[in-house]
């Protein structure tokens, strides 16, 4: 497909029309995106209109997810190479769909678009929902979505089926549980956990989740390179993506074939009583028995230095102490239960650590 044109929804657009500023939009692009587009498309139109000036970088957000989001500028060129890593790794080629159902705030979204522009997919936007595959009514070849999401989508049978069908699932931006998991070995298509972040514009690493070949680490994609820093946190070397080596918060575990597991964030590990505990690892194991929103965070103790505590979305009799006790480690288990109206969450639906940790805090007996 020549380069420089488009596809959306099947509609090949000379990617001239994105830069025609502010002038009416070109018949092709009106046939693909309607007469006065609205909501999403304008989202898309603007970022290709930005993407495809004669300027070097586009702005992009982290999500916030530890913290305030922050804009940065990502070279284009390492966008357009990041998404010829994934499209080479998955073996796509010009034509084959790509569901973009992610919003354009972020780095995911935008890359999902990169990969049309860059590879010749045909982009076939849907309206960020919960289910995007509602209106879905044939398989996809490249589908990207959150675990929210396929966890909507496998609830409806409908979508379900269409999205089995999919040729490649890759799912990011939060972590798959052993629900979610147990539903996606039933998926005909590869399925894929993502591992990455704004910083190395999307994702460098992917992990099969379902059929022969699914495997229990992340396999960093071809041109990519890990090591671990002096603290245990992963640092990823990708100069195609990234002119300089970069150290993550998160503390990993290279295995002997290569690939590599997370256990979880450095700045969520609460050292009680000389032993450091891993939130992530100790909320995943709760995640079996918990009927209500919830997180694990610590709060201040003169005995352990640091204390385990539960904090619960409702009132403490929904929880089954019993439970939480016979699926953690002694040293696991909450010293404090705390109940709270409504658990605090980040703009991305992720746990809001900070404010959870204030929470447990402040409830502590003057």
């Amino acid at each position: 497909m020549p380069s420089d044109l488009i596809r959306i929804r099947g509609e090949n657009i000379p990617l001239s029309e994105f830069q025609r500023r502010g002038t009416s939009p070109g018949p092709r692009l009106v046939k693909a995106l309607g007469e006065n587009p609205q909501g999403f498309d304008v989202d898309i139109a603007r970022f290709l209109e930005a993407f495809l000036d004669q300027s070097q970088t586009v702005t992009v957000h982290t999500s916030g997810s530890t913290g305030m989001p922050k804009a940065f500028q990502a070279e284009k060129a390492r966008m357009r190479a990041s998404a010829r890593m994934t499209i080479g790794y998955l073996g796509l080629k010009p034509g084959d769909t790509n569901l973009l159902a992610m919003p354009m705030s972020y780095i995911a979204g935008k890359m999902v678009v990169v990969r049309s522009v860059e590879c010749g997919l045909d982009l076939i936007p849907v309206t960020p929902s919960r289910n995007p595959f509602e209106s879905i009514t044939d398989p996809i070849d490249l589908v990207a979505v959150t675990p929210m999401q396929a966890t909507s989508i496998l609830a409806d049978p409908k979508s379900a089926e269409v999205f089995s069908n999919s040729r490649n699932i890759l799912i990011g931006g939060g972590a798959v549980d052993d629900l979610l998991f147990g539903k996606l070995q039933s998926v005909r298509g590869r399925v894929y956990s993502t591992y990455g972040m704004t910083e190395t514009l999307s994702h460098i690493a992917l992990r099969r989740l379902n059929g022969p070949e699914r495997e229990a680490g992340y396999r960093p994609l071809p041109g990519v390179a890990i090591s671990l820093s002096p603290k245990g946190t992963l640092v990823i070397h990708a100069p195609a993506v990234s002119p300089r080596p970069l150290v993550t918060n998160d503390i990993a575990r290279i295995n002997p074939d290569g690939s590599f597991t997370v256990r979880g964030r450095l700045d969520n590990v609460i050292n009680s009583g000389a032993i450091k505990l891993q939130i992530e690892e100790i909320e995943a194991k709760l995640k079996k028995v918990m009927k209500v929103p919830f997180a694990i965070s610590s709060c201040p103790s003169h005995l352990y230095g640091d204390e385990v505590v539960l904090v619960v979305e409702g009132k403490p009799e929904d929880v089954d102490l019993e439970a939480v006790r016979n699926v953690l480690e002694r040293y696991e288990n909450p010293k404090r239960l705390i109940a709270t109206e409504k658990l605090p969450l980040t703009h991305t639906m992720k746990p809001d650590r900070p404010a959870i940790r204030m929470i447990a805090r402040n409830a502590l007996p003057l």
